[in-house]
């Protein structure tokens, strides 16, 4: 699929209320159905760039090692990357009290942004929405600016266990909306995996973590119709229900 059909593709599935009215007028709702889940098969491999483009109109920019400024930024992230994962690892660190992994992710983000502001000619906050709302689920988590250059990076910190990078399992998800959408800049999009030990006496370990140039990633699109217990229980499907 050439670029140019695949932002259609993706414009037309994800936002048809902003494709022209005719033709959102001519496409029957049987014909979104078909697309939807033809989507579903064809987009695998995707550029994440494409798809952040089709999705905000903003593009992914790329991390280049042999530019003397970028360099200084990777090695600028790279030293607080290691303050955070020392402190982490220290007995006094709030993620020590967390039974569960999951539950660390927020303190990951908060030490990063506490770390990062402490840079001179760095600031870093939680991206706000459209809305101009800040919401700290959904991609991406941190936004990053240079405020000499006005530079901007979108960080992503990420969690793993020890011998899972090869784990097919889904650990990324970027979901296009308009209203919750947090890309509104063209960015340089930075993911940080932490790996981490399985917990021992009461303890987690961190071992060592990965700056991901995510203009480099490809996703691929899972077609999935949802629905909420509300939507499940309504008064007119349900049939009948125990005595009590």
């Amino acid at each position: 699929m050439q670029r140019g059909s695949l932002l259609l593709t993706l414009g037309a599935v994800f936002f048809p209320s902003l494709t022209p009215v005719a033709r959102a007028q001519e496409k029957t709702f049987d014909q979104t159905i078909v697309s939807v889940l033809r989507a579903d098969q064809d987009l695998r491999e995707v550029p994440f760039s494409d798809v952040v483009l089709a999705a905000t109109g903003k593009s992914v920019l790329k991390l280049d090692a042999t530019r003397e400024d970028d360099r200084r930024v990777i090695k600028i992230i790279s030293d607080v990357l290691d303050i955070v994962m020392r402190r982490m690892n220290a007995a006094d660190s709030p993620v020590q009290n967390v039974a569960r992994i999951n539950e660390a992710s927020s303190h990951f983000e908060d030490m990063l942004r506490e770390t990062l502001n402490r840079v001179p000619g760095f600031t870093c906050d939680f991206p706000h929405t459209a809305e101009d709302r800040v919401q700290r689920s959904g991609y991406p988590d941190l936004r990053l600016v240079e405020t000499a250059t006005k530079r901007i990076f979108y960080l992503d910190p990420k969690l793993y266990a020890a011998g899972s990078r090869d784990s097919s399992f889904r650990t990324f998800y970027f979901e296009p909306k308009v209203t919750t959408n947090k890309v509104r800049d063209h960015a340089v999009h930075l993911l940080v995996g932490f790996e981490h030990e399985p917990r021992t006496d009461g303890r987690w370990k961190f071992t060592r973590w990965d700056l991901v140039d995510l203009s480099h990633f490809k996703v691929r699109l899972k077609a999935e119709f949802q629905a909420s217990n509300r939507d499940i229980y309504t008064k007119e499907a349900i049939i009948t229900t125990s005595q009590r």
